[in-house]
This record gives C-alpha cells, structure tokens and sequence, in this order.
C-alpha cells in the first residue's frame, strides 16, 4: 500500500501568500482610533480586487463624518489604511468585492473549488483577533473534513429562527468543513492548497454561527469556507 504524500511545507508559500493577505476596515479622521479593523481579504486578479466576507463589510459608513471603507496594511510597527470602492456585494454566499486604486498590490490565483477533495490539506491566513495581537498575519493548516450543504435541517420547527427559514427556502449550495480553528478577524481569510499557493475557498464565520452551529459561541474546531468558484463568479459582475 502507498503511503501518503508527505505534507506540503508551508514555510515556501507563506511569505507569498502574506503578501497578498489585507485587513478590512473603516477610517475615520476624528475617530480614536482613527483606523477600525473589520476582518481580513486578499488581493486577486490585477491586483487591485480585494475579496473578503460580504459580512465584513459595514452596511453604511458615517458619511457626515467622512468614514471611509478601504484596507489595511502592516507599516512598520504600525498601520496604514488605503481606500478602497464596494464592486459588488454577494449576501447569498456572503462574499464582497472591493476595488482599488493606485498601485497594484500582489495577487493570490485563483484555484478550481470543484477539484477539492475530502481529505485534502489545506492552510489559512489571516488576522485572528485582529488588532488585538497586531497586524500580524498568521498561518493555520486545515483539513477539508466534509463537503457539505450550507443548511441542515432543524430536529424541530420551534428551533427554527427567520434566518434558517429564508435559507431553507433557497436552493441549497455546498461550502467546504474544515478540520481547523478559526477565529474572529480570521472572516474573509483566503483556504489554500500548501503546495500551489491557489485559492479553494474564502474562511466565513457567519454560517458557522448563524445557520450550522448556533449552540457555539465560541471557536471550535470546525470551521466553514465558501468554494472560490463564487468568488470567480462574483468578479465577472464588475
């Protein structure tokens, strides 16, 4: 029998992969804080698109107060925001996209979600807790557990909050369960092959809580991904 292959070493593709990774957020001139920190994206395509969790971004910003929307990128010790347009917003799969302009930043490939297999390896990177540990970037290794349907059902009607019904009501599609730990921040952090480097799925913490697991409240170690297929998809409505 064949032994497996021995795990990618992520030591070669992270340094290329952080360079892509941005925070999300918000400035505001007169806020204290002036930056605000709202989860994670990365940069794809030209290198001006940004794709995060549709989540992630604020409904409104405070415009009276000239609150701006943009991303934010380690600077030295501290950081700098950078502003940014909302192309396009998918609520259904809960993913945003969001333009740039200026220089181009470097930019993660897209891979085809479709290949994706049970059992494969996988890596994240993003911003867990956010400002709280610093614009610090960090890598987590995960297994696709399960390619599953975003709605299960309910053990009864009276469990059933407006949300799930909604959901219910819709055409189910498949989002990938990893066997690895995310946490808040981490939304909108780009699913990896070690090996490639490209993109399979985009972290979301929303489904977890709001439709798969409403009993956790806190982390665990499971966490869902949305295929990057609808990311692919989402850019070809700019």
């Amino acid at each position: 029998m064949a032994l497996p292959a021995a795990a990618a070493d992520l030591r070669t593709i992270v340094p290329t992969i952080k360079r892509s990774v941005v925070g999300v957020g918000t400035f505001e001139r007169t806020r204290s804080p002036s930056i605000v920190f709202v989860g994670t994206g990365f940069v794809v395509g030209d290198g001006l698109d940004v794709i995060t969790n549709a989540h992630v971004v604020p409904a409104t910003l405070a415009e009276g107060k000239m609150e701006q929307l943009g991303i934010v990128l380690p600077d030295g010790e501290g950081v700098r925001f950078r502003p940014a347009e909302l192309v396009q917003r998918d609520n259904e799969h809960d993913l945003a996209h969001l333009r740039l302009s200026g220089t181009p930043l470097p930019a993660l490939e897209l891979g085809d979600s479709d290949t994706a297999q049970e059992g494969q390896e996988l890596a994240l990177t993003g911003f867990p807790l956010a400002m709280a540990l610093g614009l610090h970037a960090a890598t987590h290794r995960a297994t696709l557990a399960a390619i599953t349907p975003i709605v299960r059902p309910s053990l009864g009607a009276r469990t059933l909050d407006p949300r799930q019904i909604a959901a219910l009501q819709r055409a189910p599609f498949s989002i990938f369960q990893l066997d690895g730990t995310a946490y808040p921040g981490n939304s909108g952090s780009p699913v990896y092959d070690p090996a490639t480097g490209k993109v399979l799925g985009v972290i979301n913490a929303v489904f977890v809580k709001g439709l798969k697991e409403t009993a956790i409240t806190a982390p665990s170690g499971i966490t869902y991904a949305i295929p990057a297929n609808y990311v692919r998809d989402l850019l070809r409505k700019k």
